[in-house]
Parts: C-alpha cells; sequence; structure tokens
C-alpha cells in the first residue's frame, strides 16, 4: 500500500508521521517547536525527510499560507512563521515527489474523503483557533482560485474601520471569529484589558451572565459570516473545526443560517478527522486519492 510522509508545518509547531492511501496514520506522530529562523527550518524537514524518504512515495506538506495551483510554492509572507519561509524550495528538499498544500485546505479535503463533510460535494470548512482558515470544496473538487490563494477567510464584516486584522486590513471575519476575535470582543464589553478567552469560556460554561453576553456576541459574528458565505456558495453542509470550533452550538448555527440564508438549505456540523486532520488530507492529496480511495 502506498505511503505518504506528511509534515504539518504551524507557525509555532511541526508534526509528521506517516499515513497511507487509506487516511490511516500509520507511523509515530512527532512534535517539536517549529524553529526562528529560515535555514533551521529547513534542516529541520531534511533531517525529518532523511529518516523517512525511503520507505514512503511521496512527501506531503500541510502547510500555514496560500499555496500556489502546481503545490511547490508558497505565496507571499504567512507572518507567523521565519521571514523567507515563502521562498522555501520544497521540491529540492526530497528525491521523491514532494507535494505541498495550505493546511485547511489540506483539513477540508481529509473531512471530505473521511470525515463529517464526507459524500457531500459540495462543503466549506471553517478553522477557528488563533486565526481562521478555510478551504472550499465545489462538485467534489478543491477549490483553490487561479493562483491558489482561495478560501482566506478575510472578507469584510464592518465598514467602519472597527478592527485592525492580522492580514493588514481592517474588519475581516478573522478578527470576529477567531480565539483573538474573541477577547477583543470579550475586552470592548467588559471593558477588562486583561481578560481572557478561558476566562469568558469558563464563565460561559457556569452561565455567569456577562460571559454569555461575550460568547454570544462572538457566535453571532461567526453566524453572520457563515450566512455570507452559504449565500454565495450555496453549501451542503460548513465543517467547523480547531480549538474554538468545540465551544458552538452547531445546531443553534444551523438553524439560525436556514432562517436567514436566500439559497437552500445548509447544515453546520463539527469536523470528524481530529487534530492531524492536516496531514492526513495533504497525504491523501498528494497521494491522488479522492472518494471511496479513488487515486
Amino acid at each position: 500500500m502506498r505511503k505518504a510522509l506528511a509534515i504539518d508545518v504551524g507557525g509555532t509547531k511541526i508534526y509528521n508521521t506517516v499515513v497511507n492511501e487509506k487516511g490511516e496514520i500509520v507511523g509515530e506522530i512527532e512534535k517539536r517547536h517549529t524553529p526562528e529562523t529560515f535555514q533551521a527550518i529547513k534542516e529541520t524537514f531534511e533531517e525529518i525527510i532523511s529518516r523517512y524518504e525511503d520507505e514512503v512515495d511521496v512527501i506531503a506538506f500541510s502547510t500555514c499560507g496560500a499555496v500556489n495551483n502546481a503545490n511547490n510554492k508558497i505565496l507571499g509572507s504567512t507572518g507567523n512563521i521565519a521571514a523567507g519561509y515563502p521562498e522555501m524550495d520544497f521540491a529540492s528538499l526530497s528525491k521523491k515527489k514532494v507535494f505541498v498544500e495550505n493546511d485547511a485546505n489540506a483539513a477540508a479535503w481529509a473531512e471530505h474523503i473521511l470525515g463529517a463533510s464526507r459524500g457531500m460535494p459540495y462543503s466549506i470548512m471553517i478553522t477557528l483557533g488563533t486565526g481562521v482558515g478555510g478551504g472550499i470544496i465545489l462538485n467534489n473538487k478543491l477549490y483553490k482560485g487561479k493562483n491558489g490563494a482561495a478560501g482566506e477567510m478575510h472578507f469584510k464584516m464592518r465598514t467602519d474601520k472597527h478592527r485592525k486584522c492580522t492580514c493588514g486590513s481592517w474588519d475581516c471575519f478573522e478578527s470576529y471569529a477567531a480565539g483573538t476575535g474573541l477577547k477583543r470582543t470579550a475586552e470592548e464589553i467588559s471593558k477588562n484589558p486583561d481578560i481572557t478567552t478561558y476566562d469568558v469560556i469558563a464563565g460561559w460554561k457556569n452561565g455567569d451572565k456577562l460571559m454569555t453576553e461575550i460568547f454570544n456576541r462572538w457566535q453571532n459574528d461567526i453566524l453572520e459570516g457563515l450566512i455570507g458565505l452559504a449565500n454565495i456558495f450555496d453549501p451542503d453542509v460548513f465543517v467547523l473545526s480547531g480549538s474554538m470550533a468545540e465551544f458552538v452550538d452547531t445546531e443553534y448555527l444551523t438553524r439560525s443560517v436556514n432562517a436567514e440564508i436566500i439559497t437552500t438549505p445548509t447544515q453546520v456540523v463539527k469536523a470528524r478527522t481530529g487534530n492531524y486532520a492536516g496531514m492526513i488530507g495533504a497525504a491523501l492529496l498528494a497521494l491522488g486519492v479522492g472518494l471511496d480511495g479513488e487515486a
């Protein structure tokens, strides 16, 4: 059975393991901190690949940052990793084929093949973490746009320049729906600059009135984004993943989205493929695996 060495690259951590063409993790999952320099990151990749290269068919990267349609280069700065990282020559890292894909796109593919959106031709993955990622499946194909940068969740939520976003623009969906967005909402409502997302979640769970107000505002900001995306893409399903997704009420979101959209009914569900969806999806894409294991 064919296998891929899957490497997941984030701004703070790098994971790697071996994944077979069924999407099964068949190797040890290794974890390390992301080095602070371009050269150290490259050397980390080389060290990992040197140990596994001979036992796999392909090297599959799931990475922060938009990736081109040739799946061999990152487009522009990612902002949360060492300067120069987008200039990485991935193909030179191995004598085997090297395949690169954006982490949210890879996770969306894992859900499409094995998880919550399996059997649904049209789906949108929203990753709710420190930031917000997105992956779009249209007619059973990963939609990447003309150059590979599609799926970035930086559309406008307001027009009055209320919040500066990490992308450099103002009032993007990410600046409201991310974990950092929840903190900023909490600061605005509570007037307490020291409040944390942990304070909000703990208070919400305990029925605290103020924390519940903050949580509901954040969840409704997510809702507004989903309504817009539903009206544009008419998806079968939204799949929510990431560390913040566990707290949202998908039944509430499904009911509320469908009450306002002008397209056909959709649903909101939580991801099923787990914390390593990026590696699984990148491996499946690199191995050319589609629905029902077809290559």
